[in-house]
């Protein structure tokens, strides 16, 4: 249904209804200006003086306050939220710190881009009135904003990672949906003479990939391990076979290409990671089915957005089919707050910004990692080669978000305890289908979260 256009004065009209109703944050003349008329807020005042006090509640730099976190009192008046302090942090403002508290580096929340968006409070700000798309569908009866649609396509032209001609385009709720919609069109029908077709991915490999697989038991696919274990042998003709491939890796952060080949060889491109912030660009991606997600491109994780680009007309019809009968498409509230921020990562430094910002607080954290681990041979991380970036014109390191490390010494079989024991929380190698001598730590969390991650590793080091 992203297929069909929409009539181009439509699209105007609506973007101007948009557009009325963003609010800036600091509105502290509560009035805009537009030519000689003055326009004042009348039922927006109330909500965009809320969210300004909401904003302005003092959590000493290590905590938030958020609009959901309004109470009632027993009088029915509203109370401002109180602080949700980081990671070790405590106390009515979150001034208090527990230097006994375990860091957490198993969240793959990406809250590092955080302090980005709190300096562009007025841009990315959006109000919507009560009654902003109460229906299933939009006008044109999809369940995809085509101006969302347009940005998407603009964003991947000016990074240049992903091929967006001749493809179409589908929303899901984050790339989580995207993945058993995409191993769904991609497995024959079971009442057909087909065997269900096998889902393989290359190790260490993102565990959803076979937990969903295995949760949703459908009679037209199950998981079947590894890559490895196909890859030198000739295919089974009759058997279909669906590969993850995902590049930048989940979780050692290498670029990825599929083991598998065959005309009965399908392929699901996960590319949550293929941004500037975290890795080379070396060419657009030109896969048969890509599948990205908001998540990792600004950090909006809570907005549960993604899309996939699809070249096969009855592959996109399918996963239309798979996507309507779950959720009936990805809410409209999600696709609104998708649109504006995208609006603001494409309007600042050309959108190039955010991928600047991203870079150089990703950067700085690995020069602090391989710099503090180097002061010991008891421990190491993934090697990943620099590559010519088409991005930034130039060859750089590649900045991952996770480190894969590994317990070197022999006694250290259980890398995951290891770390525990030091107070530090990440992701067993196992649960990646690897070693336990590995562990994922998560390098994309708050500040905090990563200053606190460092100096236990540095305690652990130099014990």
């Amino acid at each position: 249904m992203a297929r069909t256009p929409r009539n181009p004065l439509t699209m105007d009209i609506s973007w101007i209804m948009v557009a009325a109703m963003i609010v800036l944050s600091s509105c502290s003349s509560n009035q805009l200006v537009f030519g000689e008329e003055t326009w004042k807020p009348r039922w927006t005042k109330e909500a965009a003086e809320e969210a300004e006090a909401v904003a302005a509640v003092e959590c000493s730099g290590h905590g938030r306050a958020y609009l959901d976190g309004l109470v009632l009192n027993n009088n029915g008046h509203r109370h401002l939220p109180v602080c949700e302090c980081n990671l070790c942090y405590y106390g009515p403002t979150c001034s208090k710190f527990d230097p006994n508290c375990s860091a957490n580096a198993g969240s793959g929340d990406p809250l590092f881009l955080e302090p980005f968006w709190m300096k562009r409070a007025e841009k990315s700000a959006i109000l919507v009135s009560g009654w902003h798309r109460m229906g299933y569908t939009y006008p044109d009866g999809s369940y995809i904003s085509e101006m969302l649609v347009n940005y998407i396509q603009k964003l991947h032209k000016r990074v240049g990672n992903a091929v967006t001609e001749g493809r179409f385009i589908i929303f899901g709720a984050g790339s989580t949906q995207l993945l058993n919609a995409a191993v769904y069109a991609f497995s024959p029908n079971s009442s057909s003479s087909h065997s269900p077709a096998k889902v393989v991915a290359t190790p260490p490999y993102y565990p959803v990939y076979r937990t969903q697989t295995e949760l949703f038991n459908s009679l037209d696919n199950r998981f079947e391990g590894d890559t490895w274990f196909w890859k030198n042998k000739k295919l089974p003709e009759k058997d279909t076979f669906i590969e993850f491939v995902t590049s930048p890796n989940n979780p050692d952060g290498k670029l990825m290409n599929p083991s598998l080949h065959g005309s009965n060889v399908k392929t699901i491109n996960d590319l949550a990671y293929y941004w500037p912030h975290f890795t080379s660009i070396p060419s657009p991606a030109d896969h048969d089915l890509m599948i990205f997600t908001i998540s990792k491109l600004t950090g909006h994780a809570g907005t549960r957005f993604g899309w996939a680009l699809v070249k096969d007309e009855s592959v996109y019809e399918k996963m239309l089919t798979y996507l309507e009968l779950n959720t009936m498409g990805v809410s409209r509230d999600s696709q609104l707050r998708a649109l504006k921020i995208l609006d603001v990562v494409l309007e600042e430094g050309d959108g190039t910004e955010i991928f600047k910002f991203g870079y150089s607080t990703m950067k700085n954290r690995w020069m602090r990692l391989k710099h503090t681990l180097s002061k010991s041979n008891r421990f190491s991380l993934q090697k990943l080669t620099p590559q010519y970036c088409s991005f930034y014109k130039r060859v750089r390191e590649l900045t991952p978000a996770y480190a894969w490390l590994k317990c070197e010494r022999e006694e250290d079989k259980d890398c995951y305890e290891v770390l525990k024991a030091a107070k530090i929380e990440g992701r067993r190698g196992s649960v990646y289908s690897a070693s336990d001598r590995y562990v994922r730590l998560s390098l994309i969390r708050r500040r905090d979260d990563f200053n606190i991650l460092i100096n236990h590793i540095q305690q652990l080091v130099e014990s």
